[in-house]
């Protein structure tokens, strides 16, 4: 968390800081009133769209914001509030069990590239099961979102066969097809070797 701290510290001016600072106080102060969703909703007008992810995630954390309040505000959300609140789990009690599933697999169902990026990222690598796993990860390369958004890929790819299948065969698919084979599947592919290497150590 404190690296996203950091870097939106880094990205607000005076004006947004202090903004950002009466937010996470109000989100803090009343966590089970809606005052601080409403910041939640406008963090993209007031601390601009780059900024903003990480804003809503420092203001999920502030508020503890619980299961309930995660659903209502990723079903009722915008893609860029439901990418959010799918990044913020890692760092929420929430993110420690499996009860959030049912979100990361809706974002894997969509085909808006902020959202499966942020469905692949550590909460998916703890709990999705490796049949899940394997097609967030061709969703990844069907879709263009770049592997390096999915968290923990050398881990779990290392020896998995039935990965290394289904890529030969999307590989096959494609080239069958007429359309370019994505540049990151030939490393995921290599990722699938039983002695290919371990993740370098993730940022939080």
């Amino acid at each position: 968390m404190e690296d996203v701290r950091a870097r939106t510290q880094a990205q607000l001016d005076a004006v947004r800081r202090t903004w950002l600072s009466d937010a996470l106080a109000e989100a803090a102060r009343a966590p089970r009133q809606a005052a601080w969703e409403l910041y939640f909703a406008s963090a993209g007008r007031h601390c601009g769209r780059t900024a903003a992810s990480d804003v809503r995630v420092l203001l999920l954390h502030a508020a503890g914001a619980g299961e309930e309040t995660l659903i209502r505000l990723y079903r009722q959300g915008t893609a860029a509030e439901r990418a959010a609140v799918l990044r913020a789990l890692p760092h929420l009690p929430t993110g420690a069990t499996p009860r959030a599933l049912p979100l990361a697999e809706d974002a894997l169902r969509a085909n808006d590239t902020t959202l499966v990026a942020a469905a692949v990222g550590p909460y998916a690598a703890a709990w999705l099961d490796p049949h899940a796993w394997r097609h967030a990860v061709l969703k990844c390369l069907f879709t263009g979102v770049p592997l390096d958004a999915v968290s923990g890929l050398a881990r779990r790819a290392r020896g998995d066969a039935e990965l290394a299948r289904m890529l030969r065969d999307f590989a096959r698919e494609r080239t069958a097809a007429g359309r370019p084979v994505p540049a990151d599947l030939d490393r995921a592919l290599a990722l699938t070797d039983p002695d290919a290497p371990a993740d370098p150590p993730e940022e939080n």
